[in-house]
């Protein structure tokens, strides 16, 4: 991996109607920056690009100009999900691919906790009463002692872990390897045991990445396999889960409710039926975003650059065959 900066290019890519990146000012000094936001724009700036910053996570403009990259060597993802730039060419080369793990880790954890406290204190109840104006005594559930399986059990899965676990809530997890000996959780399992955990949890968190091996795994099987109590919580990706199944679980009472900060189809369309419904917590896929977190993806890119420039070794390091950056 280069050291020298001489005549170095990174090219910053964003979407159509963001702004550039906060921050960027010690990257001036450091190297050419170019600017691209679509494919057009992305072709005339690839041609000797060393690095890109990509903050628009859902584009597929990398793979349409991807022809036009003859020098790169870097790219990097201003999210945890790097679905989008998994396109086989990509994959297929020697192009080092980094993400944000670690930026917004800790305020889904918060987002999770919050959700699960929501449910179990019906907030969402509470609140409708208070609209009306109506004061109605309700009980309302004990969350200490409750099952929560976080399917993904990786540096955001144990984020959750941590934090639901410290208010006495049971967490279990879901890796691609069983292990027993996890700090964060009271036991992880493998792929194979979801159906059988499903049964057993209260709470559902998906914290997954999403690869081919993970996009609809929460189907009309799956919401079978829950408590009719148990309530689903998606912070991963939107397409993890098949809405229109979920829809019907909800409506026929399979399961008992779901918190949901993602969606197949973003933005939720306004006359879609998750929208009028009393169980169910929608938020506008901002689970991990914080006042101040796009200077803090800035801080965190142009720290793995300083290790790029002195030759050491990047963090945060996708596994381009898997989707994501392997637990160490």
């Amino acid at each position: 991996m280069s050291s020298n900066t001489d005549g170095l290019v990174v090219t910053v890519l964003t979407a159509p109607d963001e702004e550039a990146p906060p921050g960027l000012d010690p990257l001036y000094q450091l190297a050419e920056v170019r600017f691209a936001w679509d494919a057009d724009s992305l072709r005339k700036t690839l041609p000797g690009t060393h690095i890109m910053m990509v903050t628009d996570f859902r584009t597929e403009a990398l793979q349409e100009a991807w022809p036009s990259a003859d020098r790169l060597e870097w790219i990097h993802a201003t999210s945890a999900g790097v679905d989008a730039l998994m396109f086989p060419e990509l994959i297929d080369s020697d192009v080092t691919v980094t993400n944000a793990q670690g930026i917004f880790d800790r305020t889904i954890a918060e987002y999770v906790l919050c959700t699960i406290l929501m449910f179990a204190k019906d907030f969402p109840g509470s609140l409708r009463l208070q609209q009306e104006r109506r004061w109605k005594h309700r009980d309302t559930e004990r969350a200490q002692g409750q099952r929560v399986l976080v399917v993904g059990a990786g540096s955001i899965g144990r984020q959750i872990g941590r934090l639901v676990s410290a208010i006495g809530l049971e967490v279990h997890g879901i890796a691609r390897q069983a292990r027993s000996d996890d700090p964060d959780f009271v036991a992880v399992h493998g792929n194979d045991s979801l159906p059988e955990q499903l049964g057993l949890a209260d709470y559902v968190v998906i914290a997954a990445p999403l690869t081919p091996a993970t996009q609809g795994m929460f189907n009309a099987n799956a919401f079978r396999a829950m408590k009719s109590s148990a309530r689903l919580i998606n912070i991963g990706r939107g397409p993890i889960v098949v809405t229109d199944d979920l829809v019907k679980a909800l409506e026929k009472g399979e399961i008992a409710g779901a918190g949901l900060d993602v969606f197949e189809e973003e933005p939720l369309p306004s006359d879609h039926p998750l929208w009028g419904m009393e169980n169910v917590i929608i938020t506008a896929h901002m689970a991990g975003d914080f006042n101040g977190w796009k200077a803090a993806l800035t801080e965190q890119f142009l720290a793995n650059l300083s290790n790029w420039k002195e030759g050491q070794a990047l963090f945060n390091v996708v596994d381009k065959a898997r989707g994501y950056v392997p637990n160490p």
